[in-house]
């Protein structure tokens, strides 16, 4: 078996991909946007990307107990 080594363009793509999540974010889910904040923290091009990313993960994971709290606060009001 032979192992083909190719150029990927695939760590470009999913920062461009990172980016256009964070741009956009609110209109994508909160999964995404954790995983776009991730990606930008770990591999950014700058140091100033890298540290927004860390920043807007820490929001993120923070309102993520609010809005548990409040389907379940929702879900005992239809029950």
């Amino acid at each position: 078996m032979v192992v083909q080594t190719r150029r990927s363009d695939w760590p470009a793509d999913r920062l461009v991909e990172a980016r256009a999540v964070i741009a956009d974010v609110a209109h994508h889910p909160d999964h995404l946007i954790r995983l776009a904040c991730k990606v930008l923290a770990a591999h950014g091009d700058t140091a100033a990307e890298r540290e927004d990313a860390q920043r807007l993960l820490v929001v993120i994971d923070a309102r993520r107990p609010v809005r548990r709290a409040q389907r379940e606060d929702n879900g005992r009001a239809a029950g």
